[in-house]
């Protein structure tokens, strides 16, 4: 039930926004296991990627959990690498309700050793692994990462960042993807203010549910 399907650029299944935003630089073949409607067949919300240094201010820390648990409560589908400590408890979260959820490891994943939790939501059909990496590449590294994080914004329809350290990786990143022109969005926060000064929109957890894209965000 959970064999992984390869799909190479050439293939009905390969999704165009990964053509159109990375060039060049879109992977050759993708490796899924899971339900693919999840990526193909959306409903009119918005597919949202999931963003968050591995360092955290522990104010943010408390807004995360509460933003986890208004994305679930909304049903809003989320992709990520859920990879930083709190995009795995985002997804902790996430797995108890019933959105569509998609995660792309940095990293093959054909052996991968699936989780119980992650078993049930691949039964339920509401998840879906993605990677462009091939088997033999079974560990995460800083490349794989930041390759990883491309696939999920070009995806994405909304990118959402729960904070990013100033100067970081995610911060660099977040210059970078801002030029596609894709819905930036940040936890309301003195810590991301960097993120607002390029044109992040804040929002607050209380304040998500229905999530849209905000009006003049490009």
């Amino acid at each position: 039930m959970f064999d992984p399907l390869h799909i190479d650029q050439h293939d009905a299944l390969y999704p165009s926004a990964l053509r159109s935003y990375l060039a060049d630089r879109a992977p050759t073949t993708l490796t899924a296991r899971g339900n693919l409607d999840i990526l193909h067949n959306r409903t009119p919300a918005p597919l949202v990627a999931l963003f968050c240094s591995v360092q955290c201010p522990s104010a943010i820390i408390l807004q995360t959990y509460a933003l986890a648990h208004a994305l679930r409560d909304a049903g809003v589908a989320v992709i990520s690498g859920f990879h930083s400590p709190m995009e795995k408890e985002g997804l902790n979260v996430l797995l108890g309700g019933t959105q569509p959820i998609i995660i792309c490891p940095a990293r093959s994943i054909e052996r991968l050793r699936l989780p119980a939790g992650w078993k049930a939501a691949l039964a339920e059909s509401r998840l879906l692994l993605l990677s462009p990496f091939a088997e033999q590449q079974r560990r995460a590294t800083t490349g794989r990462a930041r390759t990883r994080n491309e696939v999920v914004a070009a995806l994405a329809d909304v990118l959402l960042v729960a904070h990013a350290i100033p100067g970081g990786k995610t911060d660099h990143f977040c210059h970078t993807v801002r030029t596609w022109g894709k819905p930036l969005l940040a936890l309301k926060s003195n810590e991301n203010a960097h993120l607002f000064a390029l044109g992040a929109f804040p929002i607050q957890p209380d304040a998500l549910p229905p999530l849209h894209i905000p009006t003049g965000i490009a």
